[in-house]
């Protein structure tokens, strides 16, 4: 399956987050800010859009709403990241 716009936008989220997600961290955990339309394309593609694991960044091994669905929550070896909205 290619990739949608959508979905290649979220990607690109996706890879950000997981890049700054170190320079952020306070020991395994890390929050990293999107703006609301930058997480909504987010959330669209890993909670609506019925994306393929395999499209996903590999160092995604577990992915989650959470915080009443305000927060995504993303899992990969070295952190434990929420996604919020600024």
């Amino acid at each position: 399956m290619d990739p949608n716009l959508h979905q290649e936008q979220a990607v690109n989220h996706l890879n950000k987050v997981l890049d700054y997600a170190p320079v952020v961290a306070e020991g395994n955990e890390a929050t990293v800010h999107l703006t609301q339309e930058d997480w909504q394309v987010v959330a669209d593609c890993l909670f609506k859009m019925d994306t393929p694991d395999d499209m996903l960044p590999d160092a995604i091994s577990d992915y989650r709403l959470a915080n009443q669905n305000r927060t995504i929550a993303l899992t990969t070896d070295d952190y434990q990241i929420d996604v919020e909205i600024i």
